[in-house]
């Protein structure tokens, strides 16, 4: 079968793994405030006196929601062996059919467990997806725009959000169960076009090599950075790169989860975990998943639809900056700067709700989580904040959590390492998924302190403690945190602080491409001659 090799076609069709999680994200967000999902869950019966349902209680819908992120831990752990068993490409395939056999079991929801079950299983494929993704479009991508690829995977989570957002917007106008189940039939789309997508892709050449196929390898480098030609120059290159890895790798450590704790690689393992982890810190996915209950809480009214779709949008338009600049401005800014921003928006929304907020009039609301009632120019200022909270959000932590850990290991753990810092990421989005709701029942304003804290504690971690990796071959990448091994001498004995963005690679690339083509024309030119 004949295979595409368009970095930006290989990077567009596998991303559609993340935007099942942003399936995910707004279809819950958008539905669980309907009347329609209130009633075929009905767990606390009608409200005194009227017909209205209430739905499954706060610690329920908490389980209900954190089913989905918590599958999704075991689906990233399961992924790194998948993935050096059956390669990148195969184990994202994998993924799309779980994903397919979990949105059955979802839409056909006649109750909770059954829906609690179907969202566990959609959960292990976005764990798969989301691990592995990343993985294998940084094993393909050229240095110079690695950032932008990977990035992809974060533009694709947000498309799928908003996408999803306003299918289930438009549903809500439907009557009965159709309202929800049609949203989340609908959802199976993406998996099966990512299925048959990838079965004209090439498979990553990193794990290739690994594996001893090194023809096939070296096929794919022709096709993805050689543009069909066996002699260009930089495939020669990072064939010569790739083979000095693996056989270092070979001669130096064996390959487990184990090894990512021993003292040569538990920093860098710790710097991925926790990439994913202040990623989830942020707050951010509390706001994508209970965005209804903070527009409740600032009297938006019934349609709490609309505003919410405007923070979607949001988020889709700003992440694209990143998508365009990531490489430019490196790692490190991005994420310090991001994390500067949305400590300073929590804090605003923290103080605006302790001076101008007042409880809700008793049964005013369904849920207790609503604790707070807002109005007038403060609700606005809480409704500015919160969308420019996601707009400091998209273009940095965003892409950036899911681009730096990709880059961060050498070849013979990288699958394993990748899994177990995105298992880190949903061990807590689950963990705050199922909190949130009792949280701001019983802090109120408190919790957004609390995730100011959070990026405020974020800035400084990275600022002390990651180093900056753009713009540098995985194998350099690696090398940083090497005492020995391929190029690792000058890297030797920099602190994270000082280390810098070297765009001096996209000149070798750009040279290497320019003399081959130069070397076309000459030939092209004696051959008329």
């Amino acid at each position: 079968m004949k295979k595409f090799g368009n970095i930006y076609l290989i990077a567009a069709t596998s991303v559609i793994g993340g935007a099942l999680f942003g399936f995910d994200i707004s279809s819950m967000s958008a539905i669980i405030s309907t009347a329609p999902y209130k009633c075929q869950f009905n767990q606390q019966g009608n409200k005194p006196g009227t017909n209205e349902c209430q739905g499954p209680d706060d610690v329920v819908q908490g389980g209900i929601t954190a089913a989905m992120p918590g599958g999704s831990w075991l689906g990233a752990l399961v992924s790194g062996i998948l993935t050096d068993m059956f390669g990148r490409k195969t184990s994202i395939q994998i993924g799309a059919i779980i994903w397919i056999i979990g949105s059955i079991i979802v839409c056909a929801s006649q109750n909770i467990p059954m829906l609690i079950v179907g969202r566990i299983i959609n959960g292990f494929s976005v764990g798969i997806c989301s691990a592995q993704v990343p993985v294998y479009i940084s094993e393909l991508s050229p240095p110079s725009k690695r950032g932008r690829f990977i990035g992809m995977q974060q533009w694709a989570i947000t498309w799928g959000i908003a996408i999803m957002f306003f299918v289930c917007y438009g549903s809500s106008f439907i009557d009965g169960a159709a309202a929800f189940r049609l949203p989340w039939g609908l959802q199976m789309i993406p998996a099966i076009l990512l299925f048959f997508g990838l079965t004209v892709l090439p498979e990553s050449p990193r794990w290739l090599a690994k594996h001893d196929r090194w023809e096939e390898a070296k096929e794919v480098l022709i096709l993805v950075h050689g543009k069909g030609d066996p002699d260009s120059q930089l495939v020669a290159k990072e064939m010569a790169e790739i083979k000095e890895a693996v056989d270092f790798e070979r001669a130096n450590a064996d390959v487990s989860y184990i090894e990512l704790f021993r003292p040569k690689m538990i920093n860098r393992t710790h710097i991925g975990l926790f990439t994913q982890i202040w990623s989830q810190l942020t707050g951010m996915n509390v706001m994508m998943y209970y965005i209804s209950y903070i527009f409740t809480m600032t009297g938006s009214g019934d349609d709490v639809l609309l505003p919410s779709g405007i923070q979607f949008i949001i988020n889709v338009v700003m992440t694209i900056p990143a998508l365009i600049w990531l490489d430019r401005w490196g790692r490190r800014p991005t994420m310090l700067i991001g994390a500067f921003f949305m400590c300073l928006w929590l804090c605003i929304n923290a103080g605006l709700f302790a001076v101008y907020s007042h409880p809700p009039a008793p049964h005013q609301f369904d849920t207790p989580a609503i604790s707070m009632v807002i109005s007038g120019k403060p609700a606005k200022a809480v409704i500015a904040s919160t969308y420019l909270f996601v707009a400091s959000y998209a273009p940095t932590w965003g892409p950036a959590s899911w681009t730096y850990p990709a880059e961060l290991y050498p070849l013979r753990v990288r699958g394993k390492a990748v899994a177990l810092a995105t298992s880190a990421n949903w061990a807590f989005n689950f963990a705050l998924a199922y909190f949130v709701p009792p949280s701001f029942a019983n802090i109120t304003w408190k919790t957004y302190i609390l995730f100011a804290v959070f990026c405020f504690a974020m800035f400084f971690h990275t600022f002390f403690m990651f180093p900056e990796t753009a713009n540098k071959t995985l194998e350099e990448v690696a090398a940083m945190f090497e005492d020995k091994g391929p190029g690792s001498i000058k890297y030797i004995g920099i602190p994270a602080w000082k280390t810098h963005n070297d765009r001096s690679i996209i000149k070798v690339e750009r040279n290497l491409v320019s003399s081959e083509e130069k070397i076309d024309i000459e030939h092209s030119t004696s051959a008329k001659i």
